[in-house]
């Protein structure tokens, strides 16, 4: 019988690593994800896993790569500025197809900004942070028992498309704690790497299958694994060839586009038949609900859809949510940025954003000024 818990949202986070498998965390503290790192620095070495507190953040994400490529599930968390410094590392992965999970407890900057106090302002940062063209898949729980189901599916598309999946969590969902029923080991289904079957002399480190995902050995295992951020041939050596360059790129952002259906989580309230659709996502959707409910107690046709999956952006979903909907209502703890995606496929004269840059959390009456002023098809 599974057992009620109080639970923080970070400390579900952990719990939720914990269950997916995860062997190796190394970090550095930082406010407000520090307590992801506490917890696996006790609960890991009583599981035979590894924890390693770094001199920095850069080196915290040099050694998640390293010990991914070793055959383990690895993680690493930050926040703000230790996810700036990880982003040359983090386009790495990308490119070496390294599955690693990187969480980023969001908190209010730029710079030291806000250090204790809630935003999301890293959105477009886990999406553009890194030069050059990949894809990325970006997560972002809304609730303590979401925090732990998101970071399992994090590491299943980790594992499964070889790449590194960033968990945008935000200082409200982080530090929050509710009441939570997390499932049993068996009742959750993990997804783990492919392993070649050809013999090593057979292997070619990156080159893909029919579903343009190449297996994956494990250092140590007996095969040839060359790895470099250069652009690189299907055994892993640097190349010039403008052909490979091409195909490789090309399938480091396909591999991902193309399973955008089944990477694209997210949950509806009161949507079917609504004329007003606030979008919102983490700790911003809490407000969000309340706002709705609030004003569909006054007769208001409006619902909210909750996204979880913010990279790849549901882009299709946008577009029938959009063709439903005469006004489309944004808030963010941030100045406007998954809001313009939204414009993107909705189009500008729908989409009406909310913002806080102020450090502070969402009145849910903030949310729903808003909405009665769309009430009509009025903004």
């Amino acid at each position: 019988m599974t057992k009620a818990r109080l639970l923080q949202g970070n400390q579900a986070c952990a719990e939720g690593a914990i269950a997916a498998g995860v062997s190796f965390f190394a970090g550095y503290p930082i406010t407000p994800s520090t307590e992801i790192a506490e917890i696996l620095a006790k609960e890991l070495p009583l599981r035979g896993g590894k924890f390693i507190q770094m001199e920095d953040e850069i080196a915290s994400m040099g050694a998640v790569c390293g010990a991914a490529m070793t055959g383990v599930k690895a993680i690493t968390a930050t926040s703000g500025p230790g996810f700036s410094l990880k982003q040359e590392l983090i386009g790495y992965a990308s490119m070496a197809e390294i599955p690693v999970v990187v969480v980023n407890v969001q908190r209010a900057g730029p710079s030291t900004g806000l250090p204790t106090s809630p935003a999301q302002g890293d959105v477009m940062q886990a999406r553009w942070g890194t030069h050059g063209d990949r894809a990325v898949i970006v997560l972002s729980p809304g609730s303590v028992l979401e925090s732990f189901h998101v970071t399992v599916q994090a590491f299943n598309f980790a594992e499964k498309y070889r790449t590194p999946v960033i968990l945008l969590l935000d200082e409200v969902i982080g530090h929050m704690r509710e009441r939570v029923e997390l499932p049993e080991a068996g009742e959750l289904t993990l997804i783990d790497r492919k392993k070649p079957v050809v013999p090593p002399e057979d292997y070619q480190a990156y080159k893909p299958d029919s579903d343009q995902i190449p297996p994956m050995a494990a250092f140590g295992e007996g095969y040839f694994h060359h790895v470099t951020g250069l652009t690189h041939t299907y055994q892993g050596l640097p190349t010039q060839d403008a052909k490979v360059a091409d195909e490789l790129v090309r399938r480091l952002n396909t591999k991902i586009d193309d399973a955008a259906a089944e990477i694209t989580l997210y949950t509806e309230h009161f949507v079917e038949g609504a004329e007003i659709v606030v979008v919102a996502y983490g700790g911003t959707a809490r407000a969000a609900i309340s706002a709705v409910k609030k004003a569909r107690e006054q007769g208001i046709k409006v619902g909210l859809l909750k996204l979880i999956t913010l990279w790849p952006f549901p882009g299709q979903l946008m577009q029938a949510i959009a063709k439903q909907a005469h006004t489309i209502i944004v808030p963010e703890m941030n100045y406007g940025q998954l809001v313009g995606e939204v414009q993107r496929y909705a189009g500008l004269d729908k989409v009406v954003p909310v913002n806080r840059v102020d450090g502070a959390f969402f009145d849910p009456d903030e949310i729903l000024a808003p909405i009665v002023a769309a009430q009509g098809g009025g903004k």
